[in-house]
């Protein structure tokens, strides 16, 4: 066939391109989620990020102490058994305490968490708004492909537990020198309380705040037992 012969492929108009690039991204979200229903993330934007290097020990969730997954919903999301990825009524509170000016608090649920840490990046101001919406479509992937109990896993290896130390089994190792499978109440507590500033924040003889936060999360430790708010995980 010659040159003239041939037939031109025709170009998408400039105007549809937006629709292909947006089918890419979710059948490649998609895709990799689905991954990870089976294959642990073998590393995260925020690890690669760390200047301080990576300590990390994936642990599958039958040898992690069920007071650790306690300590985390007690700390992080009493509802995670109960909302869809999103805890709507946290949000709300969220928004109403930040337009009053005071702390900026979020409204993240677990499993935000994990899309956030797994997927995507960290970062504050103008960043934290881009990272929004992929945000919501990692969560909602997540939360109908891998269930309750793989983001938990997920969320349990990946979350970052001291200066370059990612997932409670490092966390507990670091701390308490022995695995994350026994935990006591006390010691998922602490590692449950330095979770929003690990680097920051010392699991090993706290003081201040770090200790009265601690305390609250093993009391409440013993709420999310009684109630089963961690049933979701386990049944």
């Amino acid at each position: 066939m010659s040159p003239a012969t041939k037939v031109r492929r025709r170009k998408l108009p400039w105007y549809l391109r937006p629709f292909k690039w947006l089918l890419w991204f979710i059948a490649i979200s998609a895709i990799w989620v689905l991954i990870y229903v089976v294959v642990p993330p073998p590393v995260t934007f925020t690890m690669l990020a760390d200047r301080n290097g990576i300590t990390k020990d994936w642990t599958g969730l039958s040898h992690i102490d069920r007071n650790m997954v306690r300590a985390v919903i007690a700390a992080e999301d009493g509802k995670f058994c109960s909302h869809d990825g999103f805890d709507r009524e946290a949000i709300e509170q969220a928004i109403e305490r930040n337009a009053k000016g005071k702390r900026l608090r979020g409204g993240s649920t677990i499993s935000q968490q994990t899309a956030k840490n797994v997927f995507l990046w960290q970062g504050s101001g103008w960043t934290r708004y881009v990272r929004k919406v992929p945000e919501i479509w990692f969560t909602f992937l997540i939360e109908k492909i891998w269930g309750k109990r793989r983001i938990m896993e997920v969320y349990l290896n990946v979350a970052e537990t001291g200066i370059g130390t990612y997932g409670v089994e490092a966390g507990a190792q670091r701390y308490f020198r022995h695995g994350a499978a026994k935990l006591s109440p006390a010691e998922a507590a602490r590692i449950a309380a330095i979770l929003p500033l690990p680097k920051k924040r010392e699991a090993v003889s706290p003081s201040g705040f770090t200790r009265r936060y601690g305390n609250m999360i093993r009391a409440r430790i013993g709420v999310v037992r009684r109630d089963g708010l961690d049933r979701c995980v386990y049944d």
